[in-house]
Protein backbone atom coordinates (compact mmCIF):
# COMPACT_ATOMS: atom_id res chain seq x y z
CA UNK A 1 0.00 0.00 0.00
CA UNK A 2 0.88 3.62 -0.80
CA UNK A 3 0.30 6.75 1.07
CA UNK A 4 -0.74 9.65 -0.73
CA UNK A 5 -1.67 12.93 0.36
CA UNK A 6 -3.15 16.36 -0.95
CA UNK A 7 -4.78 19.62 -0.01
CA UNK A 8 -8.30 19.31 1.08
CA UNK A 9 -10.68 21.85 -0.52
CA UNK A 10 -11.39 22.88 2.74
CA UNK A 11 -8.09 25.10 2.53
CA UNK A 12 -7.03 23.64 6.16
CA UNK A 13 -6.18 19.83 6.20
CA UNK A 14 -4.31 17.85 4.48
CA UNK A 15 -6.45 14.56 3.06
CA UNK A 16 -4.53 11.17 3.60
CA UNK A 17 -5.07 8.30 0.91
CA UNK A 18 -4.23 4.57 0.22
CA UNK A 19 -3.39 3.33 -2.66
CA UNK A 20 -3.15 -0.59 -3.60
CA UNK A 21 -1.52 -1.31 -7.10
CA UNK A 22 -1.52 -5.35 -8.70
CA UNK A 23 1.62 -6.74 -9.47
CA UNK A 24 2.10 -6.81 -12.98
CA UNK A 25 -0.15 -4.63 -15.69
CA UNK A 26 -3.86 -3.41 -14.29
CA UNK A 27 -6.78 -3.44 -16.61
CA UNK A 28 -8.82 -0.75 -14.46
CA UNK A 29 -9.37 1.59 -11.26
CA UNK A 30 -11.76 0.74 -8.24
CA UNK A 31 -12.20 4.23 -5.75
CA UNK A 32 -13.09 3.44 -3.06
CA UNK A 33 -15.47 6.15 -0.81
CA UNK A 34 -15.25 4.80 3.34
CA UNK A 35 -18.31 5.08 5.44
CA UNK A 36 -18.76 7.12 8.83
CA UNK A 37 -16.66 6.74 12.01
CA UNK A 38 -14.23 4.43 9.88
CA UNK A 39 -11.23 4.99 7.26
CA UNK A 40 -9.64 3.50 4.15
CA UNK A 41 -7.26 1.20 5.30
CA UNK A 42 -10.04 -1.37 6.88
CA UNK A 43 -10.67 -1.89 2.87
CA UNK A 44 -7.11 -3.68 2.50
CA UNK A 45 -8.33 -7.41 2.16
CA UNK A 46 -10.78 -6.06 -0.37
CA UNK A 47 -8.01 -4.00 -2.20
CA UNK A 48 -5.97 -6.77 -1.80
CA UNK A 49 -8.54 -9.15 -3.44
CA UNK A 50 -9.28 -6.69 -6.11
CA UNK A 51 -5.51 -6.80 -7.19
CA UNK A 52 -5.22 -10.09 -6.96
CA UNK A 53 -7.20 -9.62 -10.37
CA UNK A 54 -5.55 -6.79 -11.65
CA UNK A 55 -7.58 -4.03 -10.07
CA UNK A 56 -5.61 -0.73 -8.97
CA UNK A 57 -7.72 0.43 -5.59
CA UNK A 58 -7.57 4.06 -3.96
CA UNK A 59 -9.66 5.37 -1.10
CA UNK A 60 -9.30 8.60 0.63
CA UNK A 61 -9.73 9.24 4.45
CA UNK A 62 -12.35 11.72 4.43
CA UNK A 63 -12.07 15.18 6.93
CA UNK A 64 -12.48 13.93 10.12
CA UNK A 65 -11.87 10.77 9.64
CA UNK A 66 -8.22 8.20 9.87
CA UNK A 67 -5.31 10.06 9.20
CA UNK A 68 -6.74 13.06 7.68
CA UNK A 69 -8.21 13.74 11.14
CA UNK A 70 -5.25 15.88 12.94
CA UNK A 71 -6.15 15.14 16.43
CA UNK A 72 -8.81 13.10 18.48
CA UNK A 73 -10.74 16.17 18.71
CA UNK A 74 -10.98 16.62 15.10
CA UNK A 75 -12.98 13.29 14.78
CA UNK A 76 -16.17 13.92 13.01
CA UNK A 77 -15.89 17.20 12.65
CA UNK A 78 -15.93 17.62 8.82
CA UNK A 79 -15.22 21.35 8.34
CA UNK A 80 -16.12 25.14 9.23
CA UNK A 81 -17.84 25.67 6.27
CA UNK A 82 -20.61 23.23 6.75
CA UNK A 83 -20.29 22.37 3.33
CA UNK A 84 -20.47 18.47 1.98
CA UNK A 85 -19.08 19.61 -1.63
CA UNK A 86 -15.74 19.72 0.02
CA UNK A 87 -15.89 16.01 0.81
CA UNK A 88 -17.43 15.70 -2.54
CA UNK A 89 -14.20 17.99 -4.40
CA UNK A 90 -11.29 15.95 -2.00
CA UNK A 91 -13.11 12.52 -3.11
CA UNK A 92 -12.56 13.69 -6.79
CA UNK A 93 -8.98 15.31 -5.93
CA UNK A 94 -8.33 11.48 -5.19
CA UNK A 95 -9.24 10.62 -8.80
CA UNK A 96 -7.20 13.20 -10.76
CA UNK A 97 -4.07 12.41 -8.34
CA UNK A 98 -3.86 8.86 -9.02
CA UNK A 99 -4.71 9.70 -12.79
CA UNK A 100 -1.48 11.10 -13.11
CA UNK A 101 -0.39 7.27 -12.46
CA UNK A 102 -2.66 5.29 -14.16
CA UNK A 103 -3.64 7.05 -17.06
CA UNK A 104 -6.59 6.45 -19.12
CA UNK A 105 -7.72 3.33 -17.25
CA UNK A 106 -11.22 2.64 -16.75
CA UNK A 107 -12.46 3.58 -13.48
CA UNK A 108 -15.00 2.31 -11.27
CA UNK A 109 -16.41 3.94 -7.78
CA UNK A 110 -18.04 2.03 -4.42
CA UNK A 111 -19.14 3.83 -1.78
CA UNK A 112 -20.03 2.29 1.60
CA UNK A 113 -22.74 3.61 3.96
CA UNK A 114 -22.04 7.21 4.76
CA UNK A 115 -19.49 6.81 1.92
CA UNK A 116 -22.62 5.59 -0.44
CA UNK A 117 -24.99 8.78 -0.12
CA UNK A 118 -21.55 10.48 -0.59
CA UNK A 119 -21.31 8.00 -4.20
CA UNK A 120 -24.95 9.04 -5.18
CA UNK A 121 -23.92 12.86 -5.03
CA UNK A 122 -20.19 11.97 -6.58
CA UNK A 123 -21.94 10.36 -9.53
CA UNK A 124 -24.86 12.99 -10.15
CA UNK A 125 -21.44 15.65 -10.35
CA UNK A 126 -19.16 13.50 -12.06
CA UNK A 127 -20.72 10.15 -13.26
CA UNK A 128 -19.42 10.43 -17.02
CA UNK A 129 -16.55 9.72 -15.50
CA UNK A 130 -16.83 6.22 -14.59
CA UNK A 131 -17.86 3.16 -16.07
CA UNK A 132 -19.42 1.57 -13.08
CA UNK A 133 -21.22 2.19 -9.52
CA UNK A 134 -21.46 0.35 -6.75
CA UNK A 135 -24.13 1.63 -4.18
CA UNK A 136 -23.34 -0.67 -0.76
CA UNK A 137 -25.38 -0.21 2.71
CA UNK A 138 -27.40 2.18 1.47
CA UNK A 139 -30.82 3.77 2.15
CA UNK A 140 -33.32 6.34 1.50
CA UNK A 141 -34.89 8.84 4.22
CA UNK A 142 -37.88 11.52 3.51
CA UNK A 143 -36.77 15.20 2.96
CA UNK A 144 -39.35 15.74 6.47
CA UNK A 145 -36.98 12.82 8.52
CA UNK A 146 -33.77 14.84 7.16
CA UNK A 147 -35.68 18.08 7.74
CA UNK A 148 -35.92 17.44 11.13
CA UNK A 149 -33.19 15.73 12.23
CA UNK A 150 -31.11 18.98 10.90
CA UNK A 151 -33.65 21.73 12.81
CA UNK A 152 -32.89 19.18 15.59
CA UNK A 153 -28.43 19.78 14.89
CA UNK A 154 -28.83 23.38 14.19
CA UNK A 155 -30.41 23.81 17.79
CA UNK A 156 -27.93 21.72 19.20
CA UNK A 157 -25.54 23.82 17.53
CA UNK A 158 -26.50 27.21 18.76
CA UNK A 159 -26.86 25.89 22.31
CA UNK A 160 -23.34 23.89 22.59
CA UNK A 161 -21.49 24.69 19.41
CA UNK A 162 -20.18 22.71 16.28
CA UNK A 163 -17.50 20.89 17.92
CA UNK A 164 -20.15 19.34 20.66
CA UNK A 165 -20.83 15.66 21.10
CA UNK A 166 -24.51 15.23 21.31
CA UNK A 167 -25.86 11.92 23.18
CA UNK A 168 -29.49 12.83 21.94
CA UNK A 169 -28.50 13.31 17.94
CA UNK A 170 -26.48 10.11 18.53
CA UNK A 171 -29.79 8.54 19.67
CA UNK A 172 -32.16 10.37 17.11
CA UNK A 173 -29.67 8.48 14.21
CA UNK A 174 -28.85 5.30 15.76
CA UNK A 175 -31.13 4.51 18.57
CA UNK A 176 -33.22 2.00 16.67
CA UNK A 177 -30.68 0.27 14.77
CA UNK A 178 -29.50 -2.69 17.43
CA UNK A 179 -33.71 -3.30 18.16
CA UNK A 180 -33.48 -6.26 15.73
CA UNK A 181 -30.68 -7.94 17.31
CA UNK A 182 -31.73 -8.01 21.25
CA UNK A 183 -30.20 -9.31 23.40
CA UNK A 184 -27.62 -6.85 21.90
CA UNK A 185 -23.82 -8.05 23.28
CA UNK A 186 -22.70 -4.88 22.22
CA UNK A 187 -23.90 -1.39 21.10
CA UNK A 188 -22.60 -2.05 17.59
CA UNK A 189 -24.03 -5.39 17.05
CA UNK A 190 -26.07 -4.35 13.88
CA UNK A 191 -23.19 -3.43 11.85
CA UNK A 192 -22.16 -7.31 11.49
CA UNK A 193 -23.43 -10.73 12.69
CA UNK A 194 -19.57 -11.69 12.79
CA UNK A 195 -18.46 -10.93 16.46
CA UNK A 196 -14.80 -10.52 15.48
CA UNK A 197 -15.59 -8.01 13.43
CA UNK A 198 -17.87 -5.78 15.69
CA UNK A 199 -15.23 -6.18 18.24
CA UNK A 200 -12.23 -5.04 16.01
CA UNK A 201 -14.59 -2.01 15.49
CA UNK A 202 -14.88 -1.40 19.18
CA UNK A 203 -11.03 -1.62 19.78
CA UNK A 204 -9.93 0.29 17.19
CA UNK A 205 -9.69 3.94 17.88
CA UNK A 206 -10.23 5.63 14.34
CA UNK A 207 -14.11 3.57 14.39
CA UNK A 208 -17.19 4.58 16.58
CA UNK A 209 -16.37 7.94 17.50
CA UNK A 210 -19.09 10.07 18.76
CA UNK A 211 -19.75 12.41 15.49
CA UNK A 212 -20.02 16.45 16.29
CA UNK A 213 -22.85 18.55 15.74
CA UNK A 214 -21.12 19.74 12.28
CA UNK A 215 -20.43 15.62 11.39
CA UNK A 216 -24.18 15.44 11.45
CA UNK A 217 -25.05 18.19 10.07
CA UNK A 218 -23.10 17.42 6.85
CA UNK A 219 -24.28 13.72 7.05
CA UNK A 220 -28.05 14.35 7.24
CA UNK A 221 -27.12 17.50 4.61
CA UNK A 222 -25.86 14.79 2.35
CA UNK A 223 -28.30 11.87 2.94
CA UNK A 224 -30.77 14.68 1.44
CA UNK A 225 -29.37 15.79 -1.03
CA UNK A 226 -28.48 11.87 -2.17
CA UNK A 227 -32.03 10.97 -1.62
CA UNK A 228 -33.18 14.35 -3.76
CA UNK A 229 -35.17 13.77 -7.16
CA UNK A 230 -32.69 16.35 -9.06
CA UNK A 231 -30.04 14.52 -7.76
CA UNK A 232 -30.97 11.30 -8.39
CA UNK A 233 -32.14 12.85 -12.38
CA UNK A 234 -28.70 13.63 -12.72
CA UNK A 235 -26.78 10.34 -12.49
CA UNK A 236 -26.18 9.16 -15.97
CA UNK A 237 -28.42 6.81 -17.65
CA UNK A 238 -26.14 4.58 -19.19
CA UNK A 239 -23.94 4.59 -16.11
CA UNK A 240 -24.12 1.08 -14.70
CA UNK A 241 -25.43 0.81 -10.90
CA UNK A 242 -25.31 -1.68 -8.73
CA UNK A 243 -27.22 -1.67 -5.25
CA UNK A 244 -25.84 -3.97 -2.53
CA UNK A 245 -26.93 -4.46 0.81
CA UNK A 246 -27.52 -6.80 3.93
CA UNK A 247 -30.76 -7.99 4.36
CA UNK A 248 -30.84 -7.17 7.77
CA UNK A 249 -28.90 -3.89 7.49
CA UNK A 250 -31.08 -1.21 9.67
CA UNK A 251 -29.47 1.76 7.62
CA UNK A 252 -31.49 0.36 4.53
CA UNK A 253 -34.27 -0.48 6.77
CA UNK A 254 -33.93 -4.46 6.02
CA UNK A 255 -33.98 -3.54 1.97
CA UNK A 256 -36.81 -1.36 2.12
CA UNK A 257 -34.61 1.64 1.81
CA UNK A 258 -32.24 -0.08 -0.43
CA UNK A 259 -35.30 -1.03 -2.88
CA UNK A 260 -37.30 2.19 -2.54
CA UNK A 261 -33.55 3.87 -3.45
CA UNK A 262 -32.99 1.38 -6.53
CA UNK A 263 -36.81 2.15 -7.20
CA UNK A 264 -35.70 5.83 -7.90
CA UNK A 265 -33.34 5.10 -9.99
CA UNK A 266 -35.48 3.51 -11.99
CA UNK A 267 -38.14 6.38 -12.41
CA UNK A 268 -35.47 8.42 -13.15
CA UNK A 269 -34.39 6.34 -15.99
CA UNK A 270 -30.78 5.07 -15.02
CA UNK A 271 -31.36 2.04 -17.30
CA UNK A 272 -28.88 -0.10 -15.83
CA UNK A 273 -29.56 -1.01 -12.44
CA UNK A 274 -29.11 -3.76 -10.25
CA UNK A 275 -29.65 -5.14 -6.30
CA UNK A 276 -28.47 -7.77 -4.51
CA UNK A 277 -29.67 -8.42 -0.85
CA UNK A 278 -27.52 -10.70 1.39
CA UNK A 279 -30.01 -12.71 3.23
CA UNK A 280 -29.40 -12.81 7.39
CA UNK A 281 -26.54 -10.24 6.78
CA UNK A 282 -25.86 -6.66 8.71
CA UNK A 283 -24.53 -3.73 7.91
CA UNK A 284 -20.68 -4.06 7.22
CA UNK A 285 -21.39 -6.63 4.16
CA UNK A 286 -17.72 -6.72 3.36
CA UNK A 287 -16.39 -7.65 7.05
CA UNK A 288 -19.41 -9.73 7.92
CA UNK A 289 -19.71 -13.65 7.14
CA UNK A 290 -21.10 -12.93 3.17
CA UNK A 291 -17.72 -11.63 2.46
CA UNK A 292 -16.53 -13.88 0.14
CA UNK A 293 -19.69 -13.36 -1.86
CA UNK A 294 -19.80 -10.26 -1.62
CA UNK A 295 -16.64 -9.81 -3.12
CA UNK A 296 -16.97 -12.23 -6.25
CA UNK A 297 -20.24 -10.46 -6.93
CA UNK A 298 -18.63 -7.41 -6.52
CA UNK A 299 -15.87 -8.53 -9.18
CA UNK A 300 -18.25 -10.11 -11.25
CA UNK A 301 -19.93 -6.88 -11.92
CA UNK A 302 -16.49 -4.79 -12.60
CA UNK A 303 -15.66 -7.79 -14.60
CA UNK A 304 -18.69 -8.03 -16.70
CA UNK A 305 -18.82 -4.17 -17.45
CA UNK A 306 -15.30 -4.71 -18.74
CA UNK A 307 -16.23 -7.61 -20.73
CA UNK A 308 -19.64 -5.67 -22.39
CA UNK A 309 -21.82 -7.44 -20.50
CA UNK A 310 -25.21 -5.36 -19.90
CA UNK A 311 -26.55 -5.44 -16.39
CA UNK A 312 -30.45 -4.22 -15.67
CA UNK A 313 -33.20 -4.43 -13.57
CA UNK A 314 -32.30 -8.04 -11.83
CA UNK A 315 -33.08 -8.42 -8.25
CA UNK A 316 -31.20 -11.04 -5.94
CA UNK A 317 -31.53 -12.01 -2.67
CA UNK A 318 -28.47 -14.48 -1.26
CA UNK A 319 -27.81 -16.57 1.53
Amino acid sequence: MQDIYYPSKDGKNTVHACLWLPQGKAKAVVQLIHGMCEYAERYAPFAQFLNEHGYIVCADDHLGHGKTAKTEEDLGYFNDQLDYNIVIEDIHELKLTVQKQTGELPWFVLGHSMGSFFCRKYISVYGNEFIGAVIMGTGFKSSFTLNTALSAVKASARSRGWRYRSSTIKKLAFGSYNKKFRPARTGNDWLSKNPQNVDAYEKDPLCGFDFTNNGYFILFSIIKQACSTPVINAVPKNLPVYFVAGALDPVGDYGNGVIRAVNKFHKAGVKNVSLTLYEDSRHEILNDDCKQQVQNDLLAFFEGILNGEAYGAAQTDKG
